[in-house]
This record gives structure tokens, sequence and C-alpha cells, in this order.
């Protein structure tokens, strides 16, 4: 596939994002979404996000590996120096180093853009994602019990911590 590159991400890699991501939505519990995105509505969450809370994508030669980002914890101002990431590999990119490169480089980010904390949900089932933060450090602080429904089931979310 070739070498691997985190960038910012540019509207011209939307249409790989939302296929990754709607592949994790059809087939996987690491998203609570059940409608799939359209190429507007990633445009439009593309432009919500900024230097403090950025989009990133791992390129491997030509094709988009996998994307992340960081968004706020919570509109509420008291919450402004946290942020939560989301990563995202494609299928075909899956045990590369694509998730980890993604994720230092969002870890690297928060600390540049002066957060203070990150937090990760990973859903019940999805041990790849447990390795993932545990790998960077994150701690797990709890678990909430039964709050998304996907596939016919009520699942569990583990909270997990970096402080940066």
């Amino acid at each position: 596939m070739g070498q691997l590159i985190v960038r910012p991400a540019t509207e011209a890699d939307l249409a790989a994002i939302a296929a990754i991501y709607n592949d994790a939505i059809r087939t996987t519990t690491a998203t609570f979404d059940t409608e799939e995105k359209t190429l507007e509505d990633r445009r439009q969450w593309l432009a919500s996000h900024d230097a403090k809370h950025p989009v990133i994508v791992a390129q491997m030669g030509d094709e988009v590996a996998g994307w992340g980002c960081l968004s706020a914890w919570s509109d509420r101002c008291a919450y402004a120096g946290t942020c939560e990431n989301s990563v995202y590999v494609a299928t075909s990119a899956r045990g590369k180093g694509v998730g980890k490169a993604l994720l230092a480089e969002l870890v690297n980010l928060a600390r540049q853009a002066g957060m203070h904390t990150m937090i990760a949900r990973v859903a019940a089932g999805n041990p790849a994602s447990e390795r993932l933060h545990k790998g960077a450090g994150f701690v797990r602080i709890g678990v909430m019990r039964e709050v998304g429904r996907k596939f016919g089931r009520l699942l569990d979310v583990t909270m997990y911590q970096l402080m940066l």
C-alpha cells in the first residue's frame, strides 16, 4: 500500500472518510450511528471542526487508510480543556499501525492545542480499540451500562482517559 503519512484532512478526502465511516456504521459497534452519512454531511462535519478540534487522515500510497478527529467533549465552557477522540481504519488497512499512528498524532495535536485531557468511548466488543487506547496510555475510568442499542442488542461503553 505504500508509506504511511498522517496529515490534515481536506475536502478531497471526504469520499474516503465517508466510505470508511459508513462501513463502520454498517458492520461494527465502533459507532452508534445507524444511518450512513452522505458526502454533503461529511462536508458539513469537516467544516464544523477547527484548529483545536482537527480532522486528520492516514494515507498509504494514494489511498486514505483511516481517519481520526478531536471533538469537543461538551459545549459547556467548563469542559473547554477536554476533548474526545475518534479513530476509524479501513478494513483493508487494519493491523498495519494505521490506528496507532492516527491516535499518536491526535494526542500530539491535543497537546499543541492546550487540551488538558482526552476521552475515548469504546463500545463493548471492540478489543482492538481497547488495545489501541491502552497502548497510547489511556486509563479505563468506568463503564456506562447498556447505553446504546445496535444490531438488536444493548451495549456497554467503556470510558478511557488520557491526562495530557
